[in-house]
């Protein structure tokens, strides 16, 4: 008797696993690029010397290293909505400035009011579902008299918005716009207990409900100790929590336009350095939003004053910001919305 029932218990189990990976191939199949020649149009205007050239801004000393609240963060968060100004892509008409205030009560202790800098470019067929490219403006401030430029952290991050912004505008403009909208959010008191993505998400401009997904950079210009022989490679974290579709349709933008190394290591659930609990998109992901951090991993300048623009790979900063691009043109493409399932 106890033989049959383990028999059965396995026969059970083999169908069980066998309708699972159908499933997983029904899903890979479903996601293709029927337009690959169409992004990777705007795949090209993704360049080595605008990235460059932003890196170097935002990291610049004049910004004091972008303390959250103090002169020179405010005036990188100008620096950032000009740009946005100036491509004329425009803010959110409740924040006509660009700016969501995020009070010093929702800040730690002795910090000033600071801002998060939104603009978005508003969908064709679905302009009320949302796809988010998150990064922090904000960095370490000046310590004992040496300014901290985070030119990684999170320079990279920002230029790389900036980047695929750019890119989005110019596909409007081709008649080749966005079916979903794209908000580009700069959040600010990530580097103090991610603060200004915590306020948002509590104080959304646009409805949690409606997000498709949060795609969130934050260090993508350098390379880490395990990757030193094999430079072309990502951390791809959180992408399968909460939405499987998401997880393969990054592999999906990566097999057909950059060929990098989509690396799991910081994935795992297990992960002692926690870092899917320690950058912008974790308070997406409390509120059910599926999410991916694209991550380079620490390396020898990280969060030192040693972190300086011209230690930047910036080849390598335009081939992972194309893997981002490519990610939410899909989202904001796809005739289907994203399901936030596990399958």
């Amino acid at each position: 008797m106890k033989v049959l029932v383990a028999s059965a218990l396995i026969l059970v189990g083999s169908c069980a696993t066998l309708r699972h990976s159908e499933k997983i191939e029904q899903l890979k199949d479903s996601i293709s690029y029927d337009n690959k020649k169409i992004v990777e149009k705007y795949l090209n205007t993704i360049t080595t010397d605008e990235l460059k050239l932003y890196v170097e801004e935002v990291s610049s000393e004049k910004y004091k290293g972008r303390m959250t609240g103090e002169k020179g963060h405010n005036e990188v968060c100008d620096f950032i909505r000009s740009y946005y100004n100036s491509l004329g892509i425009k803010p959110p008409k409740t924040n006509p400035d660009y700016y969501q205030t995020v009070p010093k009560s929702s800040l730690p202790e002795d910090l000033n009011d600071s801002q998060n800098v939104i603009a978005y470019i508003e969908g064709s067929e679905f302009p009320d579902e949302y796809i988010y490219i998150t990064a922090h403006s904000d960095h370490e401030g000046v310590k004992e008299g040496e300014i901290y430029p985070g030119a990684d952290d999170n320079g990279s991050g920002t230029a790389a918005v900036f980047e695929m912004a750019e890119a989005f505008k110019k596909a409007v403009e081709d008649g080749n716009g966005p079916k979903r909208s794209i908000v580009f959010l700069h959040v600010t008191g990530e580097e103090v207990g991610l603060h200004g993505s915590r306020y948002y998400t509590n104080n959304p401009i646009f409805p949690i409900e409606d997000t498709v997904s949060t795609l969130n950079i934050d260090m993508i210009g350098r390379v880490d100790d395990r990757h030193k022989d094999n430079e072309d490679y990502v951390y791809v974290i959180g992408a399968d929590r909460i939405s499987t579709e998401l997880h393969f349709i990054i592999q999906e933008a990566n097999y057909n336009f950059v060929n990098l190394e989509l690396d799991y290591e910081f994935n795992a659930t297990n992960d002692p350095n926690r870092y899917y609990y320690r950058s912008d998109h974790y308070n997406f992901a409390t509120k059910g939003v599926p999410v991916v951090f694209f991550f380079n991993g620490e390396h020898e300048d990280y969060t030192k004053p040693t972190d300086t623009a011209d230690k930047i790979n910036y080849p390598l900063l335009a081939k992972r910001t194309k893997l981002i691009f490519a990610t939410a043109w899909y989202l904001a493409n796809s005739p289907e919305r994203l399901k936030p399932e596990i399958i």
